[in-house]
């Protein structure tokens, strides 16, 4: 059921995604990097379908976070781009093409490489408050990093950045979300109310979603996509290995395939991404 729900999750995610970029990429240019972008954005009848998609989608992730290991979730999230993609295609009438078929297999058999290969389990205990806390600390500085960068680059040149900070934030959110089911499940509702990770999830996702909405808008789908939808995975196998006890497989054999997937996911993911099905602006129209 873990793969039924992330898959689930992972096709709502994907059509969101579509819709959200339809609707910001006619929002003010003003508003780039700036809450009112979402308040702008929330009279949008489109951007709402695409926002209750990615709700949805969020939801169905979480219940697969709760059933099973962030590193064997995350890559399977990753296939929102394979829904994306078959949106984008019809709603564009674009052929599928040599390219796009590479993309699909590259993604495709890069998460049947990495699962096959790595084996994730959940059998460490979860890391201390010094380990937590570095490896939250780091996602947040480079993400951070990220957007500082971003915001001294012309405004065509921005998505790629700001999508990554996204995606490293939503990775991290993931994490938190999996940790959430767990003091759920030991504790109880009370005891999550009381500690700092509902506020932060909520703060992440916030976040997140206007750095998202400034990529989208800021730029074709294709400069922003890739990078999002390749930095969370990344971000939460990190942190869940860095922090919640998920366990890989160090075999070199197994090692030398779980890169191996990685790196056929990333390439698949950017293949498909700058599939010419993958709506948006050119760059020279989103500087205006």
């Amino acid at each position: 059921m873990v793969y039924v729900f992330a898959l689930a999750a992972a096709c709502l995610l994907g059509i969101g995604f579509v819709l959200q970029q339809h609707a910001a990429e006619r929002a003010p240019v003003a508003d780039v990097l700036r809450f009112r972008l979402l308040w702008d954005l929330a009279h949008n009848g489109v951007w709402l379908g695409g926002i209750g998609c990615m709700v949805a989608g969020q939801l169905l992730s979480a219940v697969a976070l709760a059933e099973g290991e962030l590193s064997r979730v995350e890559p399977l999230l990753v296939t929102n781009l394979l829904f994306a993609f078959a949106l984008a295609r019809r709603l564009s009438g674009q052929r599928i093409g040599t390219s796009g078929w590479a993309g699909v297999l590259l993604l495709g058999g890069g998460v049947i490489a990495f699962a096959l290969a790595g084996r994730p389990s959940t059998g460490a205990a979860q890391a201390g408050a010094f380990r937590q806390w570095t490896v939250i600390g780091l996602v947040i500085g480079l993400s951070l990093i990220l957007i500082g960068v971003a915001r001294h680059l012309p405004l065509f040149e921005e998505p790629p950045l700001l999508a990554t900070a996204a995606g490293m934030l939503y990775g991290l959110q993931d994490a938190l979300t999996r940790m959430s089911s767990g003091i759920i499940g030991s504790e109880g509702v009370v005891a999550l109310l009381v500690s700092w990770v509902p506020y932060t999830l909520v703060a992440l996702a916030v976040t997140g979603l206007m750095l998202v909405q400034s990529a989208f808008e800021a730029g074709p789908l294709r400069m922003s996509l890739p990078a999002l939808t390749a930095a969370e995975p990344l971000a939460g196998i990190a942190c869940g290995v860095g922090f919640l006890g998920d366990r890989l497989r160090t075999e070199p054999l197994a090692l030398a395939w779980q890169v191996a997937g990685l790196v056929a996911i990333v390439a698949g993911v950017f293949v498909l991404a700058r599939h010419p099905a993958m709506p948006g602006r050119d760059a020279t129209d989103a500087g205006r």
